[in-house]
């Protein structure tokens, strides 16, 4: 019997957004929007995305002892996570940095501060907590060696789900762990390199031979590409206005892991995570744009 459906184990942000009618060039200063203030990061974006679905939901963290962490825990709690494993101090607040442009795309500059002081050692000080759950979420923007300390902890039975954001080189122990490797366009280019190919069938097949057991690719408006073994399927998306991207992969991967858990197989957990994304899309901010399972269903 598991205590968790999922454990996040990632990153704490706050998110530091402006809205601009166009991003600036090199050089350029660009006026933008009043400055808003939101909890992200996404370790805790993912944790709160399950939360709300109704997952039992924990996170593994690591935040700085300031306003910006205080702000992360609220969020945290006000949506039902368990913070049993956030731990708090070694340096500032993670901050991600965040213009969206009119038509809700978004770019984004992280500066990690207590992120990257998430270390093997909290890892291995957390068994207990990792033992706990039916699945194991981890993302890039902690320390490498941290997720490669996640993989190694992971008890029997356990499922591990990876979306390699900021991609960065993994080890072949990291992709074999992977059920599934959770990218986007630009993550799985940057992992292929010029063997990338024009297609999203191509960038699954070329993924999948790097060793993770299932592969999703996610395709923005147009949905999804799943992948294991020898075949290969797309899933289509609802049809939204989008206001604000940020966040919408979380929730997508958060909404796919706790399915996971519950036992569907790829396709339809994809199926249901393409709907959680497409509803997080059409409200501003990240994790006060993600749906509860009721909306889900609604849309």
């Amino acid at each position: 019997m598991y205590d968790y459906d999922l454990l996040v184990v990632g990153s704490a942000n706050a998110d530091l957004v402006i809205g601009v009618e166009r991003r600036p060039g090199p050089g350029e200063t660009v006026l933008g929007s009043d400055l808003a203030v939101h909890p992200g990061g996404k370790g805790a974006n993912q944790a709160v995305a399950a939360a709300r679905l109704g997952a039992r939901t924990a996170l593994l963290a690591r935040v700085g002892d300031d306003g910006h962490g205080r702000l992360l825990l609220d969020s945290q709690r006000a949506a039902g996570v368990d913070t049993v494993g956030v731990l708090t101090g070694g340096a500032p607040t993670g901050v991600a940095l965040i213009t969206v442009d009119p038509s809700g795309d978004n770019s984004i500059v992280v500066s990690p501060g207590a992120n990257a002081r998430l270390t093997p050692a909290d890892v291995r000080a957390a068994k207990v907590l990792l033992a706990s759950a039916r699945v194991v979420s981890a993302q890039l923007e902690i320390p490498l060696e941290t997720v490669t300390e996640v993989v190694r902890s992971l008890a029997d039975g356990t499922r591990f789900v990876l979306n390699p954001s900021p991609p960065a080189p993994l080890s072949a122990d990291v992709l074999a762990a992977c059920d599934p490797l959770v990218v986007n366009e630009h993550e799985a280019r940057v992992i292929l390199g010029g063997s990338a190919g024009d297609a999203p069938e191509e960038w699954a097949a070329g993924l999948l031979a790097l060793g993770p057991r299932s592969v999703v690719i996610t395709l923005g408006a147009e949905g999804a590409l799943v992948a294991d073994g020898g075949s290969a399927a797309r899933v289509p998306s609802v049809k939204v206005a989008a206001v604000d991207t940020t966040g919408a992969g979380d929730a997508f991967t958060a909404a796919l892991a706790w399915r996971l858990g519950l036992g569907e197989d790829l396709r339809t957990a994809a199926a249901f995570a393409v709907r959680v994304g497409a509803a997080a899309v059409t409200k501003e901010g990240a994790q006060a744009s993600f749906p509860t399972f009721e909306e889900t269903q609604a849309l």
